[in-house]
């Protein structure tokens, strides 16, 4: 299981201040999904915590694989789900994970992310 914290104002920050930062964490959908917000930030910041808490969740630290290596996308339904490829997918394989559970929550000033990883 991993967890992370996000604190939005900060990453909104980071995400004004590093031209390309966004492109280079997160995936053409993830963009696009957290654009049709007000507030694209705050979706963000729940997807960057995601890819943190499946890195702790792996054991790893940063350096382990591409953020763009975890994807949070949406189940049919609604409900945020995890799509690994390259080094992230090869680590899990390896950690013999076959499943992932996510959660994610936000407010203006926070988000949070829950991944737990299912052998």
């Amino acid at each position: 299981m991993g967890t992370d914290l996000v604190e939005v104002p900060r990453f909104r920050l980071a995400l004004e201040r590093r031209a390309g930062l966004a492109e280079r964490l997160f995936s053409e959908g993830e963009r696009a999904y957290a654009g049709r917000a007000n507030d694209p930030a705050m979706r963000l910041a729940a997807r960057f915590a995601a890819k943190e808490a499946v890195m702790k969740a792996l054991g790893v630290g940063l350096g382990a694989f591409k953020f763009r290596d975890v994807e949070v996308t949406k189940r049919p339904g609604g409900a945020p789900e995890l799509a690994l490829t390259g080094g992230a997918a090869a680590l899990a394989a390896k950690q013999d994970v076959r499943a992932w559970h996510l959660s994610l929550t936000h407010t203006d000033s926070m988000a949070m992310a829950i991944a737990l990883a299912l052998g």
